[in-house]
């Protein structure tokens, strides 16, 4: 059976058939991994009414590719206390705001009550809001800064009302990829295991890849091999999100920066490869608008949302900085032929835009 049979009869793919996926022409993959999605999803594009929040910029990791960072390259500093966070959380709930995103640097002087005392005022205020917070980089920094374990962040976390992890801090498996990049960070071995235990409290998360600077597709393949096989174990990952680099003010030189087609194919590849994993998101905060409606046809069937503010992408250049209105967001995917829906955090439908 050659490899399109095999995608056709649903066979899953190993690590060689993985990376001959990319040899195929772009507009066979697109069909290969756009008939999944149909099969899935039909005509639905689904996004959600959500409001990141990034509370500190002062980070004591360093990463090469990072841009936000205030260790560094950026001289303005800032830390948000809980009343202006609760501000934020509050004025973008008003505006309709179903998920609050909240997402921040390694604060090495904040201490553990900074992060989840914030969590628990949010609660308080919005007992019915999804918090979607602390990545596995971020619990693992605070496993290292305070010597707490993995098991006691992610206990406090839930007893501060996170309901579900996002995805970042896993950019490339590889462990050679990896040290160069963000050596001392979460290790790969660490991130899935930090997944593994949250989905074992009957959690759901995000899982990421970070693609378009130094990996090879190898490591690319890898890296949804190893996400397809935690989740074969958890089922715990509602969406996999392949983050497109960006390039501007940071450390990391001499990269391979993806064409459009590239970015394509690995979003049709992530869909033909993880079978486990039901939704595909084109971030369109890394991809662009226009590139994130062609992926729909190319396997993703999520958009992810409004945004309204975004700071970690856009200090590398993103054009997401000040997110998207929510007319403007259902128009574009109506305009591109599919079914907009709105979606809760975990993937309910909750309005369908005919």
């Amino acid at each position: 059976m050659d490899l399109i049979e095999k995608v056709r009869s649903r066979v899953r793919l190993n690590q060689e058939e993985g990376e001959a996926l990319y040899d195929l022409d772009l507009y066979t993959l697109g069909e290969l991994a756009d008939d999944i999605r149909k099969e899935k999803f039909g005509n639905k594009s689904y996004f959600n009414i959500n409001r990141h929040i990034n509370p500190t910029n002062v980070c004591a990791d360093i990463c090469k590719f990072c841009a936000y960072s205030a260790t560094r390259k950026n001289p303005n500093q800032y830390t948000l206390t809980h009343e202006q966070i609760v501000e934020i959380a509050t004025n973008s709930i008003e505006n309709g705001a179903k998920e609050l995103h909240i997402v921040s640097a390694h604060n090495p002087t904040d201490g553990v009550e900074w992060y989840m005392g914030a969590f628990r005022k949010i609660r308080e205020k919005f007992p019915d809001i999804h918090i979607k917070s602390m990545t596995a980089a971020e619990i693992d920094f605070l496993h290292r800064q305070y010597g707490l374990s993995y098991d006691e962040v992610i206990d406090e976390m839930i007893a501060s009302g996170v309901d579900s992890m996002p995805g970042g801090g896993a950019e490339i498996f590889d462990e050679k990829v990896r040290e160069y990049l963000c050596k001392g960070k979460v290790t790969s071995k660490q991130w899935l295991e930090i997944h593994e235990k949250w989905h074992s409290r009957g959690k759901e998360s995000n899982a990421t890849m970070l693609f378009g600077h130094i990996e090879t597709r190898s490591h690319r393949i890898d890296h949804m091999l190893r996400l397809r096989d935690l989740q074969d174990k958890t089922g715990g990952f509602n969406a996999f999100i392949p983050l497109v680099y960006q390039k501007e003010n940071n450390y990391l030189k001499n990269c391979n920066f993806p064409t459009g087609q590239e970015v394509l194919k690995t979003y049709a590849i992530a869909r033909i490869l993880l079978d486990n994993i039901p939704n595909i998101k084109a971030y369109w905060a890394t991809s662009t608008i226009n590139l994130a409606l062609i992926a729909q046809e190319f396997g993703a069937n999520d958009l992810d949302g409004t945004i309204e503010k975004e700071s970690i992408q856009s200090a590398a250049g993103a054009k997401s900085a000040n997110g998207m209105k929510i007319d403007d967001f259902i128009s574009l995917i109506k305009n591109s032929g599919f079914t907009p829906v709105e979606r809760d955090s975990l993937y309910n439908e909750l309005k369908v835009y005919e």
